[in-house]
């Protein structure tokens, strides 16, 4: 299938492992060169890397914090160098203070606003510097925690809240300027993150009892409709959140 992506450039923060990993290895598939973001974890970036060329695309490894601005900016200066443009930016790095509200500190609540929603901006910033071929594109990844009430989750439901907000106020401001603003709110997905829940076992449970379309979603689920929001077929949707669920969230 020819999606007319060939030749674009991606880049996807977090991307190391997971959803992020999935999203990047998608692009990939179709000739989308991109930039794989990672903090902690190198050897899983370096290996995402040698898939991403196994497919026939370029890569590149940043290690950055996408929290702290200065970081971010480097990140966007060795882009500049290596490739002099960026068509697609993928804001799925993600972290949080998993804890019940009265144990939260104020500094566990900026930690996770920062991470979740306030770097979108820097990101937005220092992408929409960098020329484009075409229409850019940017895809938030959220969950639904920002509209639906998970135990522990009360820092990290409430950045995803905010991100889905920027996302609507983002999209208004820059598609006249050729930017198109999107986000991706997903579902129960069995990655390492859900290993930091006290109760993961109870959330898969769940997960599979409530889902109408008989099971988990998988990484590749959430990346499918990443990949379709990149895509022209897409043009016209802008400062959206869509959800990819297996319809678990239409039960009452």
């Amino acid at each position: 299938m020819d999606l007319r992506l060939r030749g674009r450039k991606a880049l996807v923060t977090g991307s190391s492992r997971g959803i992020g990993r999935a999203i990047a290895l998608s692009l990939a598939d179709f000739k989308v060169d991109v930039a794989i973001n990672y903090l902690r974890h190198r050897e899983r970036a370096e290996e995402t890397a040698r898939e991403i060329e196994a497919r026939g695309a370029r890569a590149l490894v940043l290690k950055g914090n996408v929290a702290r601005p200065e970081h971010v900016h480097r990140m966007f200066e060795t882009i500049a160098a290596e490739w002099g443009e960026l068509d697609i930016l993928v804001s799925n790095a993600a972290s949080g203070v998993l804890r019940p509200a009265t144990e939260l500190s104020l500094h566990h609540f900026h930690w996770t606003m920062d991470i979740n929603a306030a770097a979108l901006l820097p990101l937005i910033q220092e992408m929409v510097r960098l020329p484009s071929k075409e229409e850019k594109v940017v895809v938030a990844v959220s969950s639904l925690g920002a509209i639906r009430a998970i135990p522990n989750y009360t820092a990290v439901g409430a950045s995803k809240a905010a991100l889905e907000s920027m996302v609507r106020h983002l999209a208004l401001e820059l598609a006249p300027n050729g930017v198109r603003v999107n986000a991706v709110s997903a579902g129960t997905v069995d990655t390492d993150a859900l290993t930091h829940f006290p109760n993961r076992e109870d959330i898969l449970e769940t997960a599979r009892n409530r889902t109408p379309a008989g099971r988990l979603l998988d990484p590749q689920d959430v990346a499918n409709v990443v990949i379709f929001l990149c895509t022209e077929f897409a043009s016209m949707i802008h400062g959206q959140t869509l959800v990819v669920d297996g319809g678990y969230s239409i039960r009452g």
